[in-house]
């Protein structure tokens, strides 16, 4: 199966949310990443409403917050047909405690600035995984890198995180969630046996300059 790449509807403090739902009528995008961690409720129930007045047939995967219950959870997939929710882990400073079993098995663990557990992705589905935060480990968690790896290679990696890397000085990678350069994203390089079939992108940008990253990872990485 080819790899699907799927742009990112952020909604982070840098992230313009409202202008990038604009832009999928513009563009005609069909299907992304919905990332809710920057959204009360209040706005979240704005964004639904916005976003049923778009071309959206399907929303793959959802980064969820804690603060969202059965209701609305069950709301995106019978409206988008989710088929992967990403939470953190129950080790990290935004864990989510009050999922419902039967959403389990489409739940993955991400890793944050620490790594999940073995029982939470036996649990779960299996792992989510932020590439760019598996990238900086490497100069700022080591140990946690090499547990990412040993969990990696044995637990099914359901979605994932893409965001840009850049390195500073040759010493240190630096993980953002703007890019600047379609170079940001050569450190995949590295994972390729790593991704799933369904990669999200993780991005602040338009999604006009997400669509020329997306190409780029297509025709550049993807080979």
């Amino acid at each position: 199966m080819d790899k699907k790449i799927l742009l990112g509807l952020t909604t982070t403090r840098n992230s313009d949310w409202r202008t990038k739902v604009k832009e999928i009528n513009e563009y005609n995008i069909r299907d992304i990443a919905l990332f809710l961690t920057g959204l009360e409720k209040k706005e979240r129930e704005e964004l639904y409403r916005l976003l049923a007045h778009t071309n959206i047939n399907s929303i793959y995967h959802v980064h969820l917050r804690g603060d969202m219950d059965e209701k609305e959870i069950s709301y995106l997939i019978d409206t988008y047909d989710v088929q992967a929710f990403n939470i953190h882990s129950i080790r990290s400073n935004y864990p989510f405690d009050n999922l419902a079993e039967k959403f389990y098995k489409k739940t993955y663990i991400e890793n944050t600035f620490v790594v999940p557990t073995k029982n939470e992705l036996l649990k779960y589905g299996g792992l989510c995984v932020d590439f760019s935060h598996w990238e900086s480990y490497k100069w700022t968690h080591l140990y946690e890198y090499y547990k990412l790896k040993n969990l990696a290679d044995h637990f099914n990696i359901g979605c994932c995180h893409v965001s840009a890397i850049r390195y500073l000085g040759g010493i240190v990678a630096d993980d953002q969630h703007i890019a600047s350069d379609k170079k940001d994203f050569d450190y995949l390089k590295k994972y390729i046996k790593y991704l799933p079939n369904h990669i999200s992108l993780e991005l602040e940008n338009s999604f006009k300059d997400q669509l020329e990253y997306k190409k780029y990872i297509q025709q550049q990485i993807l080979i």
